[in-house]
């Protein structure tokens, strides 16, 4: 960065960005190693990603700034500062087919994930993503996440609607029960109803019984005293 203070400020700034944009992607794609969760993942590139496009405006300012100085610049100096911006472009793409790579990877989980295993396909996605432009990437990943997103929606759905047909069988089966439990209650006091029957007429009965024993007995006891006295009579006569 002091060579290049020496020539622009301008430059020797811009160099010191884009220095600390490549430490950032550096460092960025080894946590990136280490993450397993796929949404973390995702999450992590499209940060990285972000600082890619930042580097590359970067690049740009610093294509723009040399090209401003060649002028004024000797051709030595020229042809570093040349070298210099390819030294940065290398670098810069190294971690765009990087992050091609990882984004090829987390695409191949999706589909295993949602669409299951198909034979060969895996090596398909991965040549067909090496032929797609980072827009075209992020595009192909954007849909895959709302097709998710729609198939969660649809399981929600199916979980709600079976929640609500069995919470209408239980309160159903509640109704029912209740039901039962009131006829079992009327069979209930129709029994009691029939036994506390069955001994009123066990009783009456009992009472009508008693009744005509003690009428046949004041019957019997006065024929008896009819028959003393007609007796009495007939002897007194005599």
């Amino acid at each position: 960065m002091s060579s290049l203070s020496g020539i622009s400020e301008e430059l020797a700034e811009l160099d010191g960005q884009i220095s600390d944009i490549f430490r950032t992607l550096s460092n960025g794609f080894q946590k990136l190693e280490k993450i397993k969760d796929s949404n973390r993942q995702s999450r992590q590139l499209e940060e990285l990603t972000d600082k890619m496009r930042e580097c590359k405006r970067l690049i740009k300012e610093f294509d723009q700034e040399v090209k401003d100085l060649e002028s004024r610049n000797d051709p030595g100096t020229h042809k570093m500062l040349n070298e210099k911006k390819q030294s940065m472009i290398k670098e810069l793409n190294s971690y765009v087919a990087l992050k091609k790579q990882y984004a090829t990877n987390l695409e191949s989980k999706r589909v295993d994930l949602f669409e299951g295993p198909n034979e060969g396909f895996g090596e398909e996605n991965v040549l067909l993503a090496s032929s797609m432009t980072n827009q075209q990437l992020m595009d192909h990943g954007n849909r895959m996440m709302d097709e998710t997103d729609q198939a969660i929606e649809r399981g929600k759905k199916i979980v709600q609607e079976t929640i609500d047909v069995g919470t209408d069988t239980a309160a159903a089966l509640k109704a029912q029960t209740e039901q039962m439990s009131r006829i079992v209650n009327e069979l209930d006091s129709i029994q009691f109803s029939l036994k506390r029957a069955s001994k009123l007429v066990k009783e009456i009965g009992r009472q009508v019984a008693s009744y005509h024993i003690k009428h046949s007995w004041s019957l019997l006891t006065i024929k008896l005293l009819l028959l003393l006295l007609s007796h009495i009579i007939s002897t007194g006569c005599h």
